[in-house]
């Protein structure tokens, strides 16, 4: 899902030393406030962590440097201490049934112990925010953004019948071990999860506690995100980074990593202005939805779907070596403004630039060129296929 994440530099390592430039208190739908702390959060000061206010909470942006901590992540294990994020449990009589009129997911066929990518819908089909959900037998674990949660929660409770419930899991903390090193880590803490494939989870036990692993997460690479008590946290975290396999990741990192991923990130890439299908998420709406509708803003995503969406995003290559931020306006041939960049930066194992962002519907196939203009600067770009860097994720029954 589109965790919300620090969206600063990327582009050389004197920037991502000192600098921060993302939004500081986590995008749409935070209010100013002081920052609260995480559990861990003498924890991530022990371990030289930088923290700056993030999504209402004061969050490791970065530890050795977002350069290292990326390519570290790619090649090995990063912990991510993402508590920040809303973990909801939503149940109550026909709990998928109600659910499916907010969501456009398939959520009655969802098996059990098994996550889906969905999203919270407006009336008019608006994206309100982008969530994980997991059946767990009539009960639904929904994970949302956490700039977002408290309103989110609010819109739920207020749309919902008023039979179901949604209980805010305000006692849990959210780890997430990323990298192709993870599982061989976390099956050595906690026997069993090699077990589990792509989005499915189940419950587990470390050190007498319970906890829910499932195996999903922000990055591309193979991982697993763990749901555990705020009281545990401390001492998961510190059996995780005891193997020399894991280091702590930042914020930094995370959104250079999921940016690489192709990954949409909520309040930049998607918001109530973008629905489903211009955001090109139509997967999350499968045939039955599509045919039978009954979703909020079912009749505008609907037609977008057969006749298409004004605007669409895409990635994009971009020449050089600096990169171009979110802002940035894309503009055709003959300077005409014909879209816009909602995310950038410097990837890490590419080497060169690259962004995401939205254009006008008919110069969204790869290869289109375009130009890019940022602070009265010009840059050439092409329109690129999405993922730039593979996903990694574990499919049961694929070759190796």
């Amino acid at each position: 899902m589109s965790k919300e994440v620090h969206n600063g530099p990327t582009d050389d390592t004197q920037a991502r030393g000192t600098a921060y430039s993302g939004d500081p208190q986590g995008g749409a739908g935070t209010e100013l406030a002081p920052p609260q702390k995480l559990a861990l959060d003498a924890w991530h000061r022990a371990k030289g962590g930088r923290m700056v206010p993030f999504a209402g909470y004061e969050m490791p942006v970065q530890y050795e440097g977002i350069m290292a901590e990326h390519l570290w992540t790619r090649e090995n294990a990063g912990l991510f201490d993402v508590s920040h994020m809303g973990q909801l449990l939503v149940h109550g009589r026909d709990a998928d049934q109600a659910l499916e009129k907010l969501l456009p997911g398939d959520l009655r066929a969802l098996g059990d112990q098994k996550l889906r990518y969905s999203l919270l819908l407006a009336p008019d089909g608006g994206i309100i925010d982008d969530l994980m959900t997991t059946r767990r037998g009539d009960q639904f674990y929904v994970v949302v953004n956490g700039a977002t949660k408290i309103s989110d929660i609010a819109d739920l409770q207020a749309r919902l019948p008023r039979e179901i419930v949604v209980d805010h899991m305000k006692e849990q903390a959210l780890l997430a071990l990323q990298g192709p090193k993870a599982v061989e880590v976390l099956d050595s803490i906690i026997p069993g999860v090699a077990e589990l494939g792509f989005m499915q989870g189940a419950a587990f036990n470390f050190s007498g506690q319970p906890v829910w692993i499932s195996r999903s997460g922000y990055t591309g690479e193979d991982g697993f995100e763990i749901s555990i008590v705020s009281s545990a946290v401390e001492q998961l975290a510190n059996a995780l980074t005891a193997d020399e396999r894991v280091k702590p990741i930042g914020l930094g990192a995370r959104d250079s990593l999921r940016l690489e991923a192709g990954l949409p990130l909520y309040g930049h890439d998607i918001d109530r202005q973008t629905t489903p299908v211009m955001a090109g998420l139509n997967f999350a709406i499968n045939k039955r939805r599509r045919a039978e509708g009954g979703f909020a803003g079912d009749m505008r995503i609907l037609a977008e779907i057969e006749n298409g969406a004004p605007q669409k995003r895409v990635g994009f290559d971009v020449d050089g070596r600096q990169p171009v931020r979110e802002g940035a306006l894309v503009l055709d041939g003959e300077g005409n403004e014909v879209g816009r960049i909602t995310s950038g930066g410097f990837s890490p194992s590419l080497q060169r630039p690259i962004a995401m962002g939205y254009v006008a519907s008919h110069l969204a196939e790869t290869g289109t060129a375009l130009k890019l203009e940022q602070r009265g600067k010009l840059f050439d770009a092409r329109v690129a296929p999405m993922p730039f860097v593979p996903h990694r994720y574990h499919r049961k029954g694929a070759a190796a």
